[in-house]
């Protein structure tokens, strides 16, 4: 069975920081699945935060955390991280990871593109 499990969510003040997880299970990430890191604001349409593509580690950032996250995977744990630093209240949202078969350099920003997706995980950021 094909899952994506995340974790790491929580509450943290503006500047703190927070490792989100993405754990797969019934399928192997590397050179295989291109991962994206997407957030929904409450009453805001779902928004790419940050993807990786499956093989050389080519990555993308939204503008708006661009410097602040890093993305990363460890093929050993069948995991991808979100390393969330400097957060800021407009951070607040469910994040979500989702995976899509991929092989090579590519990464993918749209959520349609996806094709499985974990439950989510929530962030808020408040003081």
């Amino acid at each position: 069975q094909v899952q994506l499990v995340e974790s790491g969510g929580g509450l943290v003040q503006p500047g703190g920081s927070l490792r989100l997880s993405c754990a797969a299970s019934g399928f192997t990430l590397k050179d295989y699945y291109a991962i994206g890191w997407f957030r929904q604001a409450p009453g805001k349409e779902r928004e790419g935060v940050s993807c990786i593509s499956s093989s050389d580690g080519n990555t993308f950032y939204a503008d708006s955390v661009k410097g602040r996250f890093t993305i990363s995977r460890d093929n050993a744990k069948n995991t991808v991280y979100l390393q969330m630093n400097s957060l800021k209240p407009e951070d607040t949202a469910v994040y979500y990871c989702a995976a899509v078969l991929s092989s090579g350099s590519y990464y993918y920003t749209h959520p349609h593109e996806y094709d499985y997706w974990g439950q989510g995980t929530q962030v808020t950021v408040s003081s």
